[in-house]
């Protein structure tokens, strides 16, 4: 299994993608936890479009992306867990926390540093939160966590296959956390104790600073539990509670080429961690 998912590692990226987003926003229409105004067709066409951009532009940067480093630093022997002896199992597992408390590191760095933000604030200036939010990531910043990823792979020599299912969960649980999607309270409960609800990652969009700079985890919810960056709930009920940031807030915001180019416009606003007004 592990072989034939490494051969046709693009091929089930792909089908895990597409499945993923067929659920969740059939799931949306079906049963949505907020009532939505701006139409799809203007939001998702533009959402999209930054995909297309991000994929061609990775594809383009990079020769080897982070499956094929993997495999690369176990045939040279980089990396930590290749460097030790450590079971095949335990390695798996390792990589996968190691990879996921570096992408939350990776994520409050990007709410810490001003010039960071610039670039993570057009993931937060969306309008309203849906299954294509979890996609909506600039073209730099997503170069920047793949050189980011890179790296961690060469440090630590994760197995190819961990790499592989890590990337495929990273995207599958921001699609999943980022979704429209009604689920019963108590069902909420149990789940945040194991994996990002869309109801506990909703409080990281909303126009408040302090909330804004909560909740920075898309796999797993123990980060924000341990390291003291947890919220349970907004301030205003999710039902109730305004989407985005005070900048870019009219529709024409959503077009792909306002998108592209907000790390050049405006200040940085009250938004980095640190930088929080008073009244927060």
């Amino acid at each position: 299994m592990t072989e034939f998912l490494l051969a046709h590692e693009a091929q089930a990226r792909l089908a895990f993608f597409f499945s993923i987003l067929a659920v969740m926003a059939t799931w949306e229409v079906a049963a949505p936890r907020r009532r939505q105004e701006i139409p799809r067709l203007l939001r998702w066409s533009n959402n999209f479009g930054v995909v297309v951009i991000d994929t061609l532009l990775v594809r383009l940067t990079f020769p080897l992306l982070a499956v094929g480093m993997a495999v690369l630093a176990s045939e040279r022997g980089w990396g930590l867990l290749n460097i030790f002896a450590v079971p095949g199992w335990l390695a798996f597992l390792l990589s996968l926390l190691l990879l996921d408390l570096a992408i939350y590191l990776q994520h409050v760095m990007f709410h810490a540093v001003p010039a960071l933000w610039r670039l993570h604030r057009m993931h937060h200036a969306d309008l309203e939160f849906d299954v294509t939010t979890g996609l909506r990531f600039h073209p730099v910043e997503i170069l920047l966590s793949m050189a980011l990823k890179l790296a961690l792979v060469v440090v630590f020599g994760p197995p190819a296959i961990a790499v592989l299912v890590f990337e495929i969960l990273l995207n599958g649980t921001s699609m999943f956390s980022h979704s429209n999607i009604h689920l019963p309270l108590g069902l909420d409960r149990v789940l945040r104790l194991i994996v990002v609800t869309p109801d506990m990652h909703r409080v990281h969009h909303s126009i408040h600073p302090s909330e804004t700079n909560s909740n920075f985890g898309f796999n797993l919810p123990w980060w924000d539990r341990l390291l003291g960056t947890y919220r349970a709930q907004p301030r205003e009920d999710h039902e109730g509670m305004t989407i985005g940031i005070e900048q870019f807030r009219t529709p024409r915001e959503l077009w792909l080429d306002r998108m592209l180019m907000q790390p050049l416009r405006g200040p940085a606003g009250g938004y980095p961690i640190n930088r929080e007004r008073k009244s927060e």
